[in-house]
């Protein structure tokens, strides 16, 4: 391309992105060369604290540079309510979306034999020894509506009830707003199973 090796190494290390394939990578490399180095040299500084200094907290497995990230450090938190989710952008999205007080359990994936993630990859003994302990009372299961998100909200039931621990998945369906023509089936079809009966 350029004939320059240390450009072409920028370019490949930038598709490591999520989304981001061979011509976003070369005109993000492209920009950061022509008209941001300084932040260019701070996001590399940044970058590289980052992946030295963040770990896993010790309880939910959530990103944290402490033992225990600020979440499960909270005297604030209603630590009787557990919610499950898939990764710390669900907890995010949680987080900003409703009002919720409890903590939270970030496995880090879903159960995928195929790709090597089982039990033991999501944390599940950790989870286990955790609803064992007796202080929380209701596992909120937050995982995507795939099939190995379903899987896993399967297994994450089984461990609460083994725990004595009263499980319950999120509602999924219509979204509020949505009208019925304009849904897809598959949604449709698990809204329409999923039905409640009205106060």
């Amino acid at each position: 391309m350029s004939g320059s090796p240390l450009l072409a190494e920028l370019i490949e290390a930038l598709r490591c992105l999520p989304g981001v394939g061979g011509k976003s990578a070369q005109r993000m490399a492209f920009h950061l060369l022509e008209r941001e180095r300084d932040r260019g040299l701070k996001l590399a500084a940044v970058m590289e604290q980052a992946m030295q200094r963040i770990g896993h907290c010790e309880r939910c497995r959530n990103f944290s540079e402490e033992p225990l990230c600020a979440l499960c450090a909270s005297a604030t938190r209603d630590r009787q309510v557990l919610c499950v989710v898939e990764s710390p952008t669900d907890l995010a999205a949680i987080e900003q979306a409703t009002g919720f007080r409890g903590q939270y359990f970030v496995l880090m994936g879903r159960l995928s034999p195929l790709d090597g993630l089982g039990p033991e990859e999501l944390g599940l003994l950790q989870l286990s020894q955790r609803l064992g302990e007796g202080e929380v009372e209701e596992l909120i299961i937050a995982t995507n509506p795939t099939v190995e998100g379903e899987a896993t909200a399967h297994y994450l039931a089984q461990l609460a009830r083994a725990g004595g621990v009263r499980p319950t998945r999120l509602a999924h369906g219509v979204p509020l707003g949505g009208e019925l023509e304009y849904v897809d089936r598959s949604t449709l079809a698990h809204a329409f199973g999923g039905r409640q009966l009205l106060d």
